[in-house]
């Protein structure tokens, strides 16, 4: 085994020019840790918000971030027995705990390890990892939504509401989404059942007439802004509001009194037990990661560009990262 390897390095908080690619150690293998030689991984926005200095006093630098793996095993600590060397893997690493996946290799506590989806690839499967985990704790573990139920997800065309559209079709649940015009062919083909054009309609009355104004069960929020504080105008009796959105500002939450409504603000943690859920989805068919775009290791910058101006640019999904197809070390 070599002794280092490359690694896209966070060397200062700020702009699209704050990476190096430098050689650094590869870390050593705990007793019940693996070492994976990463194949893929994929842009998230906490990658781009941590760059930024939005949480500097979790991240000292300098920093290897990242929060997407799909690999190979090529080694095993000692307590190790639910995977040998070889092994095809994908999860997310620890969110401020550690190396994160802008590297040729990682090394991650098994317990956060589970077995890729036979039937998607690397690129695919990196897509996945911290989406996935986030939709299944937002739709399943807090929202808890039921079959027959109706779901508003806003920012349907996106990394994370493309697949929690999957994944809420795939739960039983009638599907209403919101996207840009030229998305809402795409956003159908996911399963959404209805569409709202987020730039011409007003959703609020979209749903009243959706739903012949008795609101929806819930409402996922992906994209901030005023969506926490007219949530409860769309809400049917005892809905819920799920967001991954920070709250950069206060909000007035009073409409949610008269509707008994439940708010929950999801920052995932990793398991293996959402992610051999989401791969026997996978491999049914029910869910399909979706890539917007694909970049080498060496072009971090441009992907956090491209990423962070998406919606602008009509991104569809996730922005992939190619590693093993990244020439570094003849």
């Amino acid at each position: 085994m070599r002794e280092t390897m490359k690694a896209i390095v966070l060397a200062k908080f700020g702009g699209f020019d704050a990476f190096e690619m430098r050689d650094v150690a590869v870390p050593a293998v705990g007793s019940r840790q693996v070492r994976v030689r990463v194949h893929a991984t994929a842009i998230n926005p906490l990658d781009y918000q941590i760059r930024r200095g939005d949480y500097a006093d979790y991240v000292p630098l300098p920093a290897i971030i990242g929060h997407d793996v799909s690999g190979v095993v090529e080694e095993t600590g000692a307590d190790v027995g639910e995977f040998a060397v070889g092994d095809e893997v994908y999860y997310t690493p620890r969110i401020f705990g550690g190396p994160g996946s802008y590297a040729e290799q990682h090394v991650a506590d098994v317990d956060l390890v589970a077995r890729k989806p036979r039937n998607i690839s690397h690129l695919e499967a990196a897509s996945l990892t911290l989406v996935g985990g986030t939709v299944w704790e937002s739709l399943v573990t807090r929202a808890r939504l039921a079959v027959h139920e109706t779901i508003l997800i806003h920012g349907g065309a996106g990394g994370v509401g493309s697949v929690a559209i999957q994944l809420a079709k795939a739960m039983g649940a009638r599907v209403i989404t919101t996207a840009r015009r030229s998305n809402h062919d795409f956003v159908r083909s996911l399963g959404a059942d209805d569409v709202i054009d987020h730039r011409a309609d007003d959703y609020v009355a979209a749903v009243a007439d959706l739903t012949q104004g008795q609101g929806v069960d819930v409402v996922f929020d992906t994209i901030g802004g005023d969506a926490l504080t007219r949530s409860p105008l769309v809400l049917a009796d005892a809905g819920r509001v799920v967001s991954i959105v920070d709250i950069a500002q206060p909000q007035n939450l009073i409409e949610a009194w008269g509707k008994n409504a439940a708010y929950h603000f999801v920052f995932t943690r990793q398991n293996r037990g959402k992610l051999d859920a989401l791969t026997n989805l996978v491999e049914r068919g029910l869910i399909k990661p979706v890539i917007g775009a694909v970049l080498p290791l060496a072009q971090i910058g441009e992907a956090h560009e491209l990423l962070e101006a998406g919606g602008s640019r009509g991104l569809r999904g996730k922005v992939a990262i190619d590693v093993a197809g990244q020439v570094v070390n003849p």
